[in-house]
């Protein structure tokens, strides 16, 4: 009877051992190919990085941080990705998603296709999404798919995610497991494994490395095959089928939103009405709530019309000068086209132009552009081109006739036969 008991003893704790061992094995997961780069991932937090000696330090690949959330693009982007390919080493850029709502997301992952458009990468593009606030996991969830989906979709190119070895295992969906996993876990001797993905591309095994041309600690990482692109072509331009400067066949252009945009400045900006921008975008729910990166479609068949006019500034152009010689004032023009610096305008800026209320006054005799020079006084330019001082005033919007200034350029109705 004791022998019997000691039988089933030892062949409970076998199977016990089998269970934790099969649970364990289970959990174990590895590179998903034998060859392996050493890495390093970099931001501003880096600084000036001397890439010649990060490459002869033996590091092959180099993931940049380019942008986080929908306006914020790392300082120093451009020049990591410039120095590391100069270098030879191969590229991948990484975005830190912020979003907390699936439209976030989708403009969030517009917003890095946008940056990074015509960057040439080597590796997969990466979400960077570990801050969660206070969202549920199927929002965490849903929020890494529409992002994913979204940028791939915007780029062309393949994408993975990023994230600890905690977050993999215990809230990110085995959905997510289509895309190829990055891992964080330091101070293991192996990236610990979960239940979704069966390989790693990428191991950021410590955070405080250090590689000689970089001063002060650096992510390092251990990458495979798995993280190189198959397609290293440019990443696209999201708005390159058409720009506001290309008007389509039907009258219509895709304007981007940009970064301080609102629905009622971009109605103005173009002539148009927030009604009309919102019946031609059904993807508008909210009018008060637009995002940069978003593309809406814009009627511009009215900019022509006898109320206003689209002026697109040239070389040389000031705000007074358009102002004389579209028959309006410059505060309108800053009014009507949201300018914050009446003194900084740029060429290629589109001006929304509404036709003056003083359209008939001195249109008999026709008008001249006057500069004025020191010593002119209104009078004496009046007599000059046979009108008053008071059609010269109201042509001009000039409160005190009685006070004008050197380089201003003013109308002058010019009824000389």
């Amino acid at each position: 009877m004791f022998k019997k008991i000691k039988i089933i003893v030892l062949l409970f704790s076998f199977v016990t051992f089998f269970i934790i061992s099969t649970s364990v094995s289970s959990l174990a997961f590895g590179p998903s190919s034998s060859t392996i780069y050493q890495g390093i991932d970099v931001s501003s937090w880096q600084g000036n990085i001397n890439f010649a000696q990060v490459k002869n330090a033996g590091i092959d690949i180099v993931y940049i941080k380019s942008s986080e959330g929908v306006s914020y693009i790392d300082p120093y982007f451009e020049r990591n990705y410039q120095n590391a390919k100069a270098n030879g080493l191969k590229v991948g850029f990484y975005h830190y998603v912020t979003a907390r709502t699936v439209e976030e997301a989708r403009n969030q992952a517009n917003f890095f296709a946008k940056v990074i458009s015509g960057k040439e990468p080597d590796c997969k593009l990466a979400m960077d999404f570990e801050s969660f606030g206070n969202l549920s996991v199927n929002q965490i969830n849903e929020i890494s798919k529409v992002f994913l989906e979204t940028l791939q979709n915007a780029t062309n190119k393949e994408v993975l995610i990023y994230s600890n070895s905690y977050t993999a295992r215990t809230i990110l969906s085995s959905d997510l497991a289509i895309y190829p996993l990055w891992v964080a876990n330091y101070g293991v001797s192996e990236p610990g494994g979960n239940d979704k993905w069966n390989t790693w591309v990428g191991w950021q095994y410590t955070s405080t490395g250090r590689v000689t041309g970089i001063s002060g600690n650096v992510d390092r990482d251990k990458f495979t095959d798995g993280v190189l692109l198959s397609n290293t072509s440019p990443i696209p331009t999201p708005d390159s089928p058409s720009t506001p400067e290309e008007p389509t066949e039907n009258g219509t252009i895709i304007y981007t939103v940009k970064s301080g945009d609102t629905l009622s400045k971009i109605a103005r900006k173009y002539g148009t009405t927030v009604n009309s921008i919102v019946s031609l975008n059904p993807s508008i729910t909210n009018p008060n709530l637009i995002y940069p990166g978003e593309q809406f479609t814009i009627s511009i068949n009215n900019n022509t019309s006898s109320s206003s006019l689209v002026y697109t500034v040239v070389k040389g152009d000031t705000l007074s000068e358009i102002a004389v010689r579209y028959d309006t004032t410059v505060s309108k023009l800053v009014i009507d086209n949201n300018i914050s610096n009446p003194n900084l305008i740029y060429p290629g800026q589109r001006l929304v132009i509404y036709n003056s209320s003083t359209t008939n006054l001195g249109n008999e005799c026709g008008k001249v552009l006057y500069t004025i020079k020191r010593g002119d006084t209104l009078s004496e330019i009046a007599t000059r081109y046979d009108t008053t001082v008071n059609e010269i005033a109201t042509l001009n919007n000039i409160s005190n006739p009685n006070l004008i200034y050197a380089g201003n350029i003013i109308r002058v109705p010019n009824c000389r036969k």
